[in-house]
């Protein structure tokens, strides 16, 4: 574990930035939840070490997004901000560099909005989807998702392009479409 805390604390630290301002989650909190719920699985063989990243990553994304709807219950008076994933949401160094996870600000992404057309996603094109959960979630580099996914850099930039623009036009309810032969 010691091996991978300060890389799995890097990636809570970019969920809990995301999260809206006021919200009592830190980091540290949202490592040992997804590592306590890790461990209270059965038995695991993880494939090495970005094999783990991106399990305990998915790990942190359901809390995130368990406590997204509680947070948005009816009766708790919810109605988030919808926002897309595009360019304008990125650091213009994150676009040259691999395309990395988008540079918002806090409370600027409805993570529930996103889990629906992700899985959305996921129903038409698996392997999409995963490209995601990995990039998006896991804050992996194209590199590494190459790596977990076992293709090649070239293929995982060109998934990520397009399942980007897909959830772009899902989360803006955008009913033009024809990527993946299917509306969003």
């Amino acid at each position: 574990m010691p091996l991978v805390y300060d890389e799995l604390r890097r990636i809570a630290a970019s969920y809990v930035r995301s999260e809206r301002p006021g919200q009592t989650l830190q980091a540290t909190a949202l490592v040992n939840e997804a590592f306590v719920r890790l461990a209270a699985e059965r038995a695991r063989h993880f494939n090495g070490r970005t094999h783990f990243l991106a399990i305990a990553a998915l790990s942190m994304r359901q809390i995130l997004i368990q406590r997204a709807r509680a947070r948005g219950a009816a009766k708790r008076g919810g109605a988030p901000k919808r926002v897309t994933l595009d360019d304008g949401n990125l650091n213009p160094s994150d676009v040259s560099a691999a395309f990395g996870r988008p540079n918002v600000g806090p409370g600027d992404i409805d993570v529930l909005a996103l889990d629906e057309a992700l899985s959305r996603l996921g129903t038409l094109d698996a392997d999409l989807a995963k490209i995601v959960e990995l990039r998006y979630f896991g804050g992996l580099t194209v590199e590494e998702t190459a790596e977990a996914v076992g293709v090649s850099p070239a293929t995982v930039k060109r998934q990520w392009t397009l399942a980007r623009v897909w959830l772009k036009r899902a989360l803006e309810g955008n009913p033009a479409g024809g990527l993946l032969g299917v509306s969003p």
